[in-house]
């Protein structure tokens, strides 16, 4: 596969007012290779290149709200703080005052960009994040699991334009799609049994060359409903990278980046702790390291995603030599700055050179005002919809915790709808990871505070999943529940958020299914009876046995309502209003022990 030519570019952005980067710095070691101290006698041979790159902004234009919208700073003295941030405009801003200076740039991303999006995006199939990431100059990217949340032929569109096949153009120019390739090495065509897209993608300039290679995690499939990975076959990550690593070699390509959404859970939750302590790598666990150790030592540095987390750490490769690994969060908070050395003579990057750190993405800088006219022309067309309002709220409903407030609401809503279509329903549970942001008292526009709009509705739950319910037996949902914490979900718990009425101990100094307390579990104050049945709602996702839960594939008497989001809505103007909101759920049917 020949090289990708480099795209004409037009970086004729304004020199905007410097603002100080809040940054964490990670470098393999303090020194370049003996020689090249010497590069200002011969400067030809080294050139430092410039690798900026973020991953999961999920269709975040506007500044994300609530815990979704800040990140924490670990100060000097131990404490932390946080920080307002995210946002297009200034995540533009931010990328085009780092390029500043930097004659040898690259933008990459590392997958997710779009998908459980907003409804400034979500609401027009993702255009409006793919015509912002056009403008922010980003080279490639990696897909994620999210970009096949509506299949690969969207995917496809997304990549090479088009008018959407159902809903049609938008605007009078159409849809020209993506500037730069999407990467999918490790997602395989079963008909073909080629990648359904480009494999690797190679940046150029004069005589300096950079090959980068893009996979999702194998386990997508598990993720994602049936139908988006449809026909669609995921491979190993490391295998792949480090198959199509010797395809690059053989093209003369010696500096290799691999794109990898799958990531990893540094011990820290600020952005700046320092993941390197004690030794390199100590400090954060989970699928990454374990890729990291097995890709190639001929790819010399890997910028990650899908966990939202933020780090940049040095993972040995299989011969024992430190290897940058960066993730930079989620939702266009932060980006990572790193510096990959080239070496002209070896064609291959110094390794011992390469420094990285991320920086965040500040609000105290100036808007780029082509983002900001982007975002009002979406906005223009999706205010008749986002503006209604659907109901009101004592105080912020967040999203966050083993059991979050903003999860019980949706559980609550959808055993509400289920109990409308079947008066047997006993209870609902949620998905943690459909559940994509809180809700905030204070208002986003002239709504007024307290006021939920369909807006924010859409951003919490933007999948489309319908509410289904099921028949289970007492034991199964006993089964469920334990799975929460064993089988796929036993390294990383995925914690369903349970309706009123259900109750139980979670205690994590146990180990895997024993986590689950099983004589804790009740439903409304009785134990659940092994025989009994029980009529569950969940939404269609989970009931196609998403997220590691294959019991609740075994159901029984399905009966489909609603969409997730119609579910909510209905609860929230039912049980709410002007005079009298709803208070936040007290996240208190789970208890906890550590």
């Amino acid at each position: 596969m020949p090289a990708a030519p480099r795209r004409t570019r037009r970086r004729t952005y304004a020199l905007l007012a410097s603002a100080a980067s809040l940054a964490t710095a990670a470098a393999l070691t303090a020194a370049l290779p003996a020689d090249a101290h010497e590069s200002h006698h011969r400067p030809g041979r080294y050139q430092d290149v410039q690798l900026l790159s973020f991953n999961d902004l999920h269709g975040n234009l506007e500044p994300p709200s609530g815990s979704s919208g800040r990140v924490t700073e670990l100060q000097p003295d131990g404490t932390t703080k946080t920080i307002d941030a995210g946002g297009v405009e200034y995540l533009a801003t931010h990328l085009r005052q780092a390029r500043t200076g930097h004659p040898y740039s690259i933008t990459a991303a590392g997958g997710d960009l779009v998908g459980a999006s907003p409804l400034l995006s979500g609401l027009f199939h993702d255009e409006p994040t793919v015509e912002a990431l056009n403008k922010l100059d980003l080279d490639v990217t990696s897909v994620g699991n999210h970009e096949f949340d509506e299949g690969a032929r969207e995917l496809a569109r997304l990549q090479n334009g088009g008018c959407h096949p159902a809903d049609g153009c938008y605007t009078d120019q159409g849809f020209q799609g993506a500037d730069f390739p999407y990467l999918a090495a490790n997602v395989l065509d079963d008909k073909t049994g080629k990648p359904l897209l480009k494999p690797y993608w190679v940046w150029k300039k004069k005589d300096v060359r950079i090959g980068f290679i893009g996979v999702t995690l194998e386990g997508t499939p598990g993720i994602v409903s049936a139908d988006g990975v449809k026909g669609l076959s995921f491979e190993d990550e490391a295998e792949t990278i480090n198959k199509y690593a010797k395809v690059l070699q053989r093209q003369g390509v010696q500096s290799i980046v691999a794109l990898i959404h799958e990531g990893g859970y540094p011990a820290s939750g600020s952005y700046n702790y320092d993941c390197d302590s004690p030794g390199a790598g100590d400090g954060i666990s989970g699928p990454i390291v374990d890729i990291a150790k097995n890709v190639t030592p001929a790819v010399d540095a890997l910028v990650t995603g899908h966990t939202h987390q933020a780090y940049v750490c040095t993972v040995p490769d299989p011969s024992g030599r430190p290897r940058m690994v960066t993730s930079a969060s989620s939702f266009g908070r932060l980006y990572t700055d790193t510096t990959l050395t080239y070496d002209r003579r070896t064609g291959d990057i110094a390794r011992t050179a390469v420094r990285s750190a991320n920086h965040v993405v500040t609000r105290d800088v100036p808007r780029a005002p082509d983002m900001t006219d982007l975002i009002s022309r979406w906005n223009t067309l999706a205010a008749p919809i986002g503006n209604r309002p659907i109901g009101w709220i004592s105080g912020d409903i967040n999203n966050g915790g083993t059991e979050s407030p903003m999860g019980d609401l949706i559980a609550d809503a959808q055993l509400a709808h289920g109990r409308e279509l079947d008066p047997r329903t006993s209870l609902a549970l949620m998905n943690p990871g459909g559940v994509r942001a809180g809700l905030t008292y204070a208002a986003k526009g002239a709504e007024g505070d307290g006021v939920v709009t369909y807006a924010e509705g859409f951003t919490v739950q933007p999948f489309a999943n319908t509410v289904n319910l099921q028949d289970f037996t007492g034991a199964q949902l006993v089964q469920v529940l334990k799975e929460q914490v064993s089988g796929a979900n036993e390294a990383a718990p995925k914690i369903l958020q349970p309706s009123a009425g259900l109750t139980y101990t979670l205690d994590l100094t146990k180990s895997g299914a024993d986590r689950v307390v099983t004589g804790s579990i009740r439903l409304n104050g009785a134990p659940v009876d092994p025989s009994a049945t029980y009529r569950v709602a969940t939404n269609s996702f989970l009931a196609g046995g998403g997220d590691g839960f294959p019991t609740l594939a075994q159901g029984t008497g399905d009966l489909v309502g609603a969409d997730d989001l119609t579910a909510l809505e209905k609860y929230l103007t039912a049980n709410s209003s002007a005079t009298s909101p709803i208070a936040p759920p007290k996240a208190d049917r789970i208890t906890v022990v550590r």
